[in-house]
């Protein structure tokens, strides 16, 4: 009778020990068999976060003006942010927001595609012609006209920003200086 009960615990503790030395190989199998069987679902683009213009809606006040060259101020945002002139050719381009990948690394996307600027002005200078106005009131920013102060530029205006002056890092991506602005509420 004593030896029924030692026999026991020392299954038990067989049986557990079988269990925690197979656990690796059925996590491994699992994990192999869900990539092999859903391989759209481990590749779809991550979504994009909420935007601040989409918290403010979701708030009762939309925003009536979103302007940035950094980001896009909603998450279905896909359009230009900024437009850049090169002093060389007097060419534009149009810079807009990196689209969401999966691979080789989940990037929701959204900010401003540095890259593309990059290409462009390369052994160059631009300069930032017009803000996108991202809200659907398409209020665009483009360079003041002449007011009272005979501002620095050609025919008294202000000056347009050099687009690659302050450089910023965000998440490991390169981006642009951060400039933007979300004006909320009512219409």
């Amino acid at each position: 009778m004593l030896r029924s009960p030692i026999r026991r615990i020392r299954l038990r503790t067989l049986a557990a020990a079988m269990a925690l030395a197979l656990l690796p190989i059925g996590v491994t199998f699992a994990t192999a068999t869900a990539a092999t069987v859903a391989p759209a679902a481990v590749q779809a683009s991550p979504p994009r976060p909420q935007g601040p213009c989409d918290i403010y809606a979701a708030a009762g006040t939309p925003c009536v003006a979103a302007h940035s060259t950094t980001r896009a101020l909603y998450a279905s945002y896909n359009g230009p942010l900024y437009q850049v002139r090169r002093l060389s050719d007097n060419a534009v381009k149009n810079i807009g927001v990196v689209r969401p990948r999966a691979l080789p690394h989940p990037d929701p996307g959204g900010y401003a595609d540095a890259a593309a600027q990059d290409a462009f002005c390369a052994n160059t200078t631009c300069v930032i012609t017009k803000i996108y106005d991202q809200s659907p009131n398409h209020n665009d920013l483009t360079q003041a006209p002449r007011g009272a102060f005979g501002g620095p530029a050609l025919g008294g205006f202000d000056n347009l920003p050099i687009a690659d002056t302050a450089p910023i890092t965000i998440s490991g991506t390169q981006g642009l200086r951060s400039l933007h602005r979300a004006r909320h509420g009512a219409a």
